[in-house]
C-alpha cells in the first residue's frame, strides 16, 4: 500500500455501524453533529451500498480491503480523501440545515467518487504524480456514472455539465493549464504535484474519458479497465500501462487518441455553419478551432429541434446527427432546416460550442422549452462561454435568465445559472453603475421563482424555493424584506429559517450596513457551533466600517501560532471582507494584499496559501492597477508554488473580466 494512503482517525466519534456484503461498514462524525448524521444515516448508507454493489457488477476485481468506513472530519482541507477502507470527508457533508436535492446528489457523487478510488488509486496506484489523472479523472467519471446507474440520482451528468464542466474549461484557458497527463519532467516534486489537483485533472480528464467511452463503447472500455486491474493489482501503473490495456480491448487507435487528448492543452471551439439550399435541403458544416489545431478528434451528437406548432415556446427534437471531427464533411438533409441546431447535444464532448444566428435566436426565445435538462445545460454553457469570451453582453445573459429560469425545473441548472450571474456577471463583469441593475434583475427573478412555487410543497418546489431564497438574499440591495424574514424566522410560504439561512441573511445585512456587531454576537450565542463561528467571522468582516475591516485584515494576515485563524475561519473572514459594495473602503487594501500575502503563504503552508490566493484575492476590484500590482508580486514577491499558481489564475481571470467589460462597453451594453 502506498504510504500516502495510510490514515488514522482518532477522537470522540459518533458512529453508525452496519454490515454489507459480509463487510463492516460505518459512518462517523464529531459528536456535536450526531443528530444531523443520524437524520441522514440511512440515505448515506443506502448510497454507499448501492454504489458498492454496482462497482462489483462492473469490476471483476472485488473490493480489495476488509472494511469500509467513512469519517466526516472537521477542518478538512480537501473535499474528501480515498484512504483504503477509511474515506475522510469535509464534515460540511453532514448537513445541519436544509439543502437542495442537487446538493444531496453532490454528496452522493463524492461518496461514489471516493469509492471508485478503492480500485483507481488504491488497488492500482499511480507510479508518479504525473499520472494523478489516473486517480482523479477516473474517479470523477466513475463517480457520476455509477451514481446515475445505481441510485435515484439519474441526472448526474446535468449537474456535471453545469457545476464541473466550466471548472475544466476555465482552467484549460489559463496560462497555468497543463495536459491531463503531463510528463514526469513537468512534475518534478510533490509541491508541483499538489498544483495539479485542479479542473484539468478532475473535470477535463473526466470529460475526456466520457468522450472516450462514447467513441470506443462502454463494453470495450470496461474490458480494458478490468484488464488493467488484473495486470497491476496491488502495484503501480502508468499512462502507457493503461492505454495498452484499452488498446487490447478495442480496434480503435487508443494510442493516437491519448496523444491528442491527454498530452495536449487547451479547449477547442466548434462553430456550426448552417445553409439553406435552393432545392429545399439544408446543409451543416462544423468548424473546429483551438490549440489542438483541428487534429483532436471529437465524437458528437448534433441536436436538431423544431418549434412545436401546437405549444408556443416548446421545441420538438428530430433524430440527432452523429458527427466525428475532423473527418466528417458537410451534411446535407431534406425537410427544411431546424429552428435550432445544437452541437454537442447531451454533452458527450469536451469543447466550447457556438450557435448559428438563427439557432441563437431560437434559444433566446425558447430555451426553457427544450425537453431535456442536459440539452438546456449545453445551451446555458454556450451562453456562459460566449460571455466570458466577450461575444455575448453580460446583460444578454441576465435577460435570458430572467426570461427562462422561472420555468426551469432542474435544480442544478437554476443553481448554476444564478451562481454565474451573481458572482461573475454582477460582481466582476459589470461596472458598479450597472451592478445595481443586475442585482435588481436577480432579485426580481428570485421572486418570480418563489411565486411560481407557492402552494402545496413537493421535492422540486421545495428545492427551487430554497435556491430562490438564497439568491434573493445575496442580491438584496436594501434590508427591506430580508430583515422581516429574519425577524419572523421564516419566509412566507417557506422555508423556515434554519441556521444557514439566518447567517446568510445576517451576512447580507452586514454588507449593507444594516446590522451591528452586537446583533452578530447575539446570533453566535444562538448558534455557537463551528459553522456558527464561521458565520460570525464572515459577518464581522462584512461590516462597512473601517475598524471592522482593519480587524478582519489583522486576523487574516497574522502568522502567530496562538492567534492565526484556522483555514475555515480564514476563508469565512476573507469572503466577508471583499464586498463589492465597499469599493472605496477596500481600495487601500489592494496594494497591501500583494505586499503581505507572500509572507503569509510562506509561513502557513500550501493549503492556507491556496486559500489566500483563492478567497483573499481582491477579485472584486476589477482595475488595471490590481493587475499591475499582481504582476509585480509575481515578479518580485517570491510567492510559494501554491500561491503563485493561484495568483497566475486570478490575474488571468482579472484580464478576462477587464476584456469583457471593454467588449460590453463597445456594444453599448
Amino acid at each position: 500500500m502506498s504510504t500516502y494512503l495510510v490514515a488514522v482517525a482518532a477522537g470522540p466519534w459518533h458512529s453508525v455501524r452496519t454490515e454489507h456484503a459480509g463487510l463492516p461498514f460505518g459512518i462517523h462524525c464529531r459528536r456535536s453533529l450526531a443528530p444531523h448524521l443520524d437524520a441522514d444515516a440511512e440515505e448515506i448508507l443506502d448510497l454507499t451500498r448501492r454504489c458498492f454493489d454496482r462497482y462489483h457488477e462492473i469490476f471483476e476485481e472485488p473490493y480489495p480491503f476488509d472494511s469500509y468506513d467513512q469519517a466526516f472530519v472537521p477542518e478538512f482541507n480537501a473535499g474528501a480523501m480515498e484512504n483504503p477502507g477509511l474515506v475522510t470527508f469535509r464534515d460540511e457533508f453532514v448537513y445541519r440545515s436544509a439543502v437542495t436535492d442537487t446538493e444531496r446528489q453532490t454528496r452522493g457523487m463524492v461518496i461514489s467518487h471516493e469509492m471508485a478510488h478503492m480500485w483507481f488509486g488504491d488497488l492500482v496506484t499511480l507510479q508518479w504524480w504525473d499520472d494523478i489523472w489516473l486517480n482523479e479523472s477516473f474517479a470523477e467519471y466513475m463517480g457520476y456514472q455509477v451514481l446515475a446507474e445505481a441510485t435515484r440520482f439519474t441526472d448526474t451528468w446535468t449537474d456535471f455539465a453545469v457545476a464541473r464542466k466550466g471548472w475544466g474549461y476555465d482552467a484549460d484557458q489559463r496560462p497555468s493549464t497543463h495536459p491531463v497527463a503531463p510528463t514526469p519532467e513537468d512534475v518534478p516534486d510533490t509541491a508541483s504535484a499538489l498544483l495539479n489537483f485542479d479542473g484539468i485533472s478532475y473535470a477535463k480528464g473526466a470529460s475526456a474519458l466520457r468522450q472516450l467511452v462514447a467513441w470506443m463503447g462502454n463494453k470495450d472500455f470496461l474490458t480494458g479497465i478490468n484488464d488493467h486491474f488484473a495486470r497491476h493489482r496491488f502495484g503501480n501503473a502508468t499512462l502507457a500501462d493503461f492505454i495498452d490495456s484499452l488498446a487490447r480491448a478495442t480496434d480503435r487507435d487508443v494510442h493516437a487518441w491519448a496523444a491528442r487528448w491527454l498530452r495536449t492543452t487547451g479547449v477547442d471551439t466548434l462553430t456550426p455553419e448552417v445553409r439553406e439550399n435552393r432545392d429545399g435541403t439544408w446543409s451543416l458544416a462544423v468548424h473546429q478551432t483551438g490549440s489542438s489545431d483541428g487534429t483532436r478528434p471529437h465524437h458528437l451528437a448534433v441536436g436538431l429541434y423544431d418549434h412545436d406548432p401546437h405549444t408556443p415556446g416548446r421545441l420538438l427534437p428530430r433524430t440527432p446527427l452523429s458527427w466525428d471531427l475532423p473527418h466528417d464533411g458537410d451534411h446535407t438533409a431534406t425537410g427544411g432546416r431546424p429552428a435550432l441546431v445544437l452541437l454537442n447535444d447531451q454533452d458527450l464532448g469536451y469543447a466550447k460550442v457556438r450557435l448559428d444566428p438563427r439557432s441563437w435566436d431560437t434559444a433566446l426565445a425558447a430555451l426553457s422549452g427544450l425537453p431535456d435538462p442536459l440539452t438546456r445545460a449545453v445551451v446555458w454553457n454556450a451562453a456562459r462561454d460566449m460571455v466570458r469570451d466577450g461575444e455575448l453582453p453580460p446583460t444578454a445573459y441576465l435577460d435570458a435568465a430572467r426570461a427562462h429560469l422561472p420555468y426551469e425545473t432542474d435544480l442544478a441548472i437554476v443553481q448554476g445559472v444564478l451562481a454565474f450571474a451573481r458572482t461573475q456577471i454582477a460582481d466582476r463583469y459589470l461596472t458598479a453603475g450597472r451592478r445595481h441593475t443586475a442585482l435588481a434583475t436577480l432579485t426580481a427573478l428570485s421572486r418570480d421563482i418563489l411565486r411560481r412555487t407557492e402552494g402545496p410543497e413537493n421535492g422540486t418546489a421545495t428545492g427551487l424555493r430554497l435556491v430562490a431564497v438564497r439568491a434573493l438574499i445575496s442580491s438584496a440591495t436594501t434590508p427591506e424584506g430580508i430583515q422581516d424574514w429574519l425577524d419572523d424566522g421564516s419566509v412566507p410560504g417557506g422555508p423556515h429559517l434554519d441556521p444557514e439561512l439566518r447567517w446568510r441573511i445576517l451576512g447580507r445585512l452586514a454588507t449593507l450596513g444594516a446590522t451591528t456587531p452586537e446583533a452578530i454576537d447575539a446570533e453566535l450565542t444562538r448558534d455557537p457551533s463551528a459553522t456558527g463561528r464561521e458565520g460570525a467571522a464572515r459577518c464581522h468582516a462584512a461590516l462597512p466600517d473601517p475598524a471592522a475591516k482593519q480587524a478582519a485584515w489583522d486576523a487574516l494576515f497574522t502568522t502567530d501560532e496562538g492567534t492565526a485563524l484556522s483555514n475555515y475561519l480564514f476563508t469565512a473572514t476573507a469572503t466577508g471582507f471583499w464586498a463589492p459594495e465597499h469599493h472605496d473602503l477596500l481600495r487601500p487594501y489592494v496594494a497591501r494584499y500583494f505586499t503581505d500575502v507572500p509572507a503569509l503563504a510562506a509561513a502557513r503552508g500550501p493549503a492556507l496559501a491556496a486559500a489566500a490566493g483563492r478567497d483573499a484575492f481582491p477579485a472584486v476590484v476589477v482595475e488595471e492597477d490590481t493587475l499591475r500590482l499582481g504582476e509585480t508580486c509575481l515578479a518580485d514577491g517570491d510567492p510559494t508554488p501554491a500561491l503563485r499558481r493561484k495568483l497566475i489564475d486570478q490575474l488571468d481571470d482579472l484580464r478576462r473580466a477587464l476584456a469583457v467589460r471593454a467588449a460590453a462597453a463597445g456594444d453599448g451594453a
